[in-house]
């Protein structure tokens, strides 16, 4: 593996796969060669985050559901291909196998290394977003910037942008299983699948709400959990951050983001673009997604997620 550093960051490379560390943790490995079934929507994924104490805080293809790996860009229904993975929610019919499962392939970095003078590490990365056929559909500009290590308080956080131009040639219409008829099922764009043990952790929202958060905005988010295998548990900051589209001939308009969000049967997290209504992007338009993610070595109560969310709001 090579390295770059930058203070008490550093990145590795090894063949496929960036490893991020924090004082030679290493708190997240980002996977953008992974070679899995095609049912399960290939595409890059960062598994496994780690706490700076090096507990893990993310899964990898569950039994439940094969396709979810720690925290990804997805794409449940792109003008009806599925870029998720597994079965499609089709109403009347519920969740069937179809021959529709397209995947984000990595085409290339711009740059990988040290950002800026606060010791952050970035990514930007190229991708493209195929149907099932292989046709190219959407063309995708994606970074991921690690900073704020703080040892004392046991803090980082990773910004992440995409930017997903229709290149299509027709409109794209972005959706979920909500949309298409199912409730509180929402789930799109960037999305967290959170370890077993973290079944039935504490949510908090922003507005005061809990797992009852599902379907609503707000500008954050915490899940809290306990670890399996080690002692103490953690807490991870959902910053919802903004959602528009960049018309290729008119103005930008917001995309609403709700947020979907469950600790049981399982932990996720993903403030959607899509969760209850449709977005329609005319050749040449462009979704821009913008969030922020902080990973707390520690369960932190409701005023200390407040406080930490009022310091750290991007």
């Amino acid at each position: 593996m090579t390295a770059t550093a930058t203070g008490a960051l550093a990145l590795g490379t090894e063949p496929g796969r960036l490893v991020v560390t924090a004082h030679d943790v290493p708190i997240a490995t980002y996977v953008h060669a992974a070679d899995y079934a095609a049912f399960e929507a290939r595409k890059p994924y960062l598994h496994p985050l780690r706490t700076l104490d090096g507990a893990a805080v993310s899964a990898f293809r569950p039994h439940d559901h094969r396709w979810h790996k720690g925290l990804q860009m997805t794409a449940t229904d792109v003008s009806g291909q599925n870029l998720w993975g597994g079965n499609t929610y089709v109403h009347g019919q519920g969740y069937i196998p179809l021959d529709n499962v397209g995947s984000m392939r990595h085409d290339s970095f711009d740059a990988a290394g040290p950002d800026g003078a606060d010791g952050a590490v970035e990514v930007r990365e190229r991708l493209t977003w195929l149907n099932a056929g292989g046709e190219e559909w959407a063309a995708e500009e994606r970074s991921l910037r690690f900073s704020g290590v703080d040892g004392d308080r046991g803090l980082w956080v990773l910004d992440v942008a995409s930017d997903v131009r229709n290149t299509r040639g027709a409109d794209l219409v972005l959706g979920s299983p909500t949309t298409n008829g199912r409730p509180d099922a929402g789930y799109t764009g960037w999305f967290w699948r959170g370890p077993r043990g973290f079944t039935g952790g504490a949510v908090t929202a922003a507005d005061g709400r809990g797992p009852d958060a599902m379907g609503t905005s707000s500008p954050w988010l915490a899940y809290s959990g306990q670890h399996d295998e080690v002692d103490g548990g953690a807490t991870l900051l959902f910053f919802a951050g903004g959602a528009a589209v960049a018309g290729a001939a008119g103005a930008d308009r917001d995309v609403p983001l709700k947020w979907f969000v469950r600790n049981d049967p399982f932990p996720a997290v993903a403030p959607s673009y899509a969760f209850d209504e449709e977005v329609v992007l005319a050749p040449g338009d462009a979704l821009r997604l913008r969030h922020r993610l902080v990973v707390c070595s520690r369960v932190l109560d409701a005023a200390e997620v407040g406080a930490l969310a009022a310091e750290l709001a991007p």
